[in-house]
């Protein structure tokens, strides 16, 4: 921790790099993750303070949309899309992802109920060919497929699709070598970027 503690003292000396935060955001971009901590969007998209939107959810599930028991999940993409306008979404899962593995192998998550309980908001997940590989990179590719999938449920995302105001993407990060791939429709596979 006392790393972190002095990195967060020197950060707060440069108050001049950080002025215009003052003014509001304008980020472009929602970016979906999983709360995993090797998981780092602005290191991966070299991202500056006010670039981009963070919706860090264990798993990056986002849950079905009821209007009816809102989730903090669903307000903080109402609130990207309605409010600050974001042009795209990136969905981005990861290899070697604790919450997809546990769901394709069916691990026993009684020890941790709200885990196991959030966690079956992707039970009805396709499962993958091999559920013992550590990067659960197939269950991790059609997991972020999903989530673009349910990201339509929600009425303003479909809105601004249906006017051509905004895009939705899936991105597959390998935490080992740093790779990004990106979803393709045409091909139907995650390709590098």
């Amino acid at each position: 921790m006392q790393p972190l503690i002095d990195s967060a003292r020197m950060f707060g000396q440069r108050p001049e790099e950080l002025a215009n935060l003052a003014k509001g955001q304008s980020p472009e971009v929602l970016f979906i993750t999983c709360a995993d901590s090797r998981v780092i969007p602005a290191l991966i998209t070299g991202a500056r303070p006010g670039e981009l939107f963070e919706l860090r959810t264990a798993g990056n599930i986002v849950p079905p949309y009821t209007s009816e028991h809102p989730t903090s999940e669903a307000a903080t993409i109402e609130y990207a899309v309605e409010v600050l306008g974001v042009k795209d979404i990136v969905v981005c899962g990861h290899s070697h992802c604790g919450a997809v593995g546990a769901v394709v192998r069916g691990d026993d998550l009684n020890a941790v109920p709200a885990v196991r309980d959030w966690l079956a908001h992707a039970a009805d997940e396709r499962k993958c060919s091999d559920p013992a590989d550590p990067t659960v990179a197939e269950a991790v590719q059609n997991h972020v497929l999903t989530q673009l999938l349910r990201l339509r449920s929600y009425p303003c995302i479909d809105k601004r699709l249906q006017a051509d105001q905004l895009r939705l993407h899936g991105w597959y990060y390998e935490v080992h070598t740093g790779a990004v791939r990106e979803y393709r429709t045409a091909t139907d596979t995650f390709e590098a970027l």
